[in-house]
């Protein structure tokens, strides 16, 4: 069961509009290592883990990534707002403007809409651990760029909030990783293409 608060887990305050921008920051909002995908990603794993401590670690960080997706779509809203229709045409977004006006689509910031082809569920606990690791550094490595991108003082200390936060992401999965693989006393082991199982010590 998830609880709402009325605030921002860090707050957006953009004082001037930059549409550009907002089309690169939208990347996050439903881009293929973005927000969105992060918390359906996680979300949907925790059915499948072996304990309680690995399926409550998915369901929080699950959780805050839906925060994190709603402080980029301010983001992406304060970026866009009262920017004239003169300006989305000048940096090539008629087809954004014409679709959407100055709201918030989840999309690439090559304009390829959400799809969850881009996220992975396996059913094997180990395989979405190593998944994780990988999208946390991904979503870390995007926010790294947009950073070099952006002059904007009031965007980049959103940016590297949100950069920090998929740092600690990245840590808590290894830890999550090292702990079950500690754990595990039958190792799957694939030769020849048959699995075989033995007790790995």
């Amino acid at each position: 069961m998830f609880s709402y608060n009325k605030f921002l887990e860090f707050p957006v305050k953009v004082s001037k509009p930059n549409p550009r921008l907002a089309n690169v920051v939208i990347t996050q909002y439903g881009g293929p290592n973005g927000e969105l995908g992060a918390s359906l990603r996680y979300l949907s794993q925790r059915y499948t883990m072996p304990d309680e401590v690995s399926k409550g670690l998915l369901t929080d960080i699950g959780t805050e990534e839906l925060a994190h997706l709603e402080i980029v779509g301010s983001l992406v809203a304060q970026l866009s707002k009262n920017a004239p229709p003169k300006e989305w045409s000048e940096m090539g977004s008629w087809e954004y403007y014409s679709d959407n006006g100055a709201s918030v689509f989840p999309q690439s910031s090559q304009g390829s809409p959400f799809n969850a082809a881009s996220i992975a569920v396996t059913g094997d606990p180990l395989t979405n651990l190593y998944e994780d690791l990988a999208a946390e550094q991904k979503a870390r490595a995007v926010y790294d760029n947009i950073l070099k991108l952006s002059d904007d003082p009031d965007v980049n200390e959103v940016i590297k909030f949100l950069r920090q936060r998929e740092v600690v992401h990245f840590q808590r999965f290894g830890e999550a990783l090292d702990k079950m693989q500690a754990n595990l006393q039958h190792k799957k082991i694939y030769a020849n293409g048959i699995k075989k199982e033995c007790d790995c010590k």
